[in-house]
């Protein structure tokens, strides 16, 4: 018998519940009370935002058909969190990758300013996509009990914001390592990215892997061996195509599409130019976005297209890109969606 399952079922195993409504009768402010009651009922200990976050996942009607919810990230924009609610809403953008507000990294936001998000999500009507953490970008060789307990933390985060998705890397090698020996530390970073798993297998979040450079998984050939060597049954992964372009993948989707493509659950939307690394709006630069698109579309995804333009500041942590930067980060990426005929929810 395996004791971790037994100790900790999954989704399937689980007793079910049917929700009925009369009719058409449904109005929004009725289902969020009775999710609430049902919350406070079921899960007394964990707050009210976790089967609320059942309804949070963009999806279709038509299980045979692709869409697509814009999410951003919103200390791309500005730094008041609130401002950066203001500025999806005129976007009509209604989903938000939380990576940091009020100056603050998610990891580092106390019970306080939680709290604060999550009155101000709402009352903009903003919901948050997934959670853009550091987890996983901390050099191989330091203790992993540090990075377990920091996921934790993001754990009753992302509770409390009401996602399940957490986004997280695959460490830094040890230092001085040229990138030719990046591949030894495949099987440690394949073990610690497991150990994270079951920590969030045990408390029902789904762990996305990004690709980064100066990270272990940087390139699309790392990045497979990484998802193949812990199970996309429990990984997912975030595709970020500028980060891809700039480690030198030319012909990205054509060559990393086979690899990877089965594996996307989240996708980080900037592109770049492979002679400079210089990023630029989706489309201008050679990350095949507009392939991508295509793959995507005829792979029926349903999930998150996330801005992260950094068209002002590129930083390796974060990036910037401003209220103008944002809106034309938008604009590009809705017109490459409306070449592909990808379907925006």
């Amino acid at each position: 018998m395996d004791t971790f399952l037994f100790a900790n079922p999954p989704k399937t195993a689980r007793p079910m519940v049917r929700w009925w409504w009369p009719g058409l009768d449904v109005r929004e402010e009725e289902l969020i009370r009775e999710l609430d009651e049902m919350d406070d009922a079921l899960r007394p200990d964990r707050g009210r935002d976790g089967m609320r976050a059942a309804m949070r996942r963009p999806m279709t009607t038509d299980p045979s058909q692709a869409s697509f919810a814009l999410s951003a990230f919103g200390d791309e924009i500005v730094v008041d969190f609130e401002s950066q609610l203001q500025c999806l809403r005129e976007l009509n953008v209604g989903w938000l990758d939380l990576r940091a507000a009020w100056g603050v990294g998610v990891l580092h936001l106390d019970d306080d300013r939680v709290a604060r998000v999550h009155h101000l999500y709402h009352t903009y009507g903003i919901r948050i996509a997934c959670i853009g953490s550091p987890v996983g970008k901390s050099p191989i060789t330091d203790p992993l009990e540090v990075e377990l307990a920091n996921l934790e933390r993001i754990f009753r985060i992302a509770e409390r914001v009401g996602t399940r998705l957490i986004r997280v890397f695959s460490f830094y090698p040890p230092r001085g390592t040229p990138e030719a020996g990046y591949d030894a530390c495949l099987a440690g970073s394949a073990s610690r990215l497991r150990r994270m798993v079951e920590l969030a297998k045990r408390d029902g979040f789904r762990l996305v892997l990004e690709n980064e450079k100066g990270i272990v998984g940087d390139t699309v050939a790392r990045c497979h061996a990484l998802m193949t060597a812990v199970g996309p049954a429990d990984l997912g992964f975030a595709w970020d195509t500028a980060n891809f372009v700039q480690v030198g993948e030319a012909r990205l989707v054509e060559r990393g599409w086979p690899l990877l493509g089965p594996y996307i659950e989240h996708v980080h939307v900037k592109d770049a130019f492979l002679a400079d690394g210089h990023v630029c709006v989706a489309g201008a630069g050679e990350g095949q976005v507009r392939e991508l698109l295509a793959a995507l579309r005829d792979r029926r995804y349903q999930g998150f297209l996330s801005l992260e333009p950094h068209l002002t500041i590129a930083g390796h942590s974060s990036g910037f890109s401003g209220p103008d930067g944002m809106a034309l980060a938008v604009e590009a990426l809705r017109g490459l969606m409306a070449e592909a005929g990808c379907a925006e929810l």
